[in-house]
């Protein structure tokens, strides 16, 4: 079943994609599941273990279940001063 999701990029992946926010269709079933369909569909170029993501504003870990309208956030390593 196809979920209807929020989401947010920031850093790299918002630079990749061009885009700093969208709403998805999907039928991922967890937060690693729906980075490797955007990973393949937009050509990110980081894999998920450099990534933290948040789900409903919470940090949770890849395997955490995703369901319709959550808002899911991948968030990239950020360096700088």
């Amino acid at each position: 079943m196809k979920k209807r999701l929020h989401v947010r990029y920031f850093a790299m992946l918002r630079e990749q994609r061009g885009l700093g926010d969208e709403t998805v269709s999907s039928g991922a079933s967890t937060a690693a599941e729906l980075y490797e369909e955007l990973r393949a569909r937009h050509g990110f170029t980081l894999p998920a273990d450099r990534l933290r993501v948040a789900v409903n504003d919470e940090f949770e870990p890849w395997g955490r279940a995703i369901a319709d309208g959550d808002s899911v956030v991948f968030i990239p390593p950020v360096s700088g001063g």
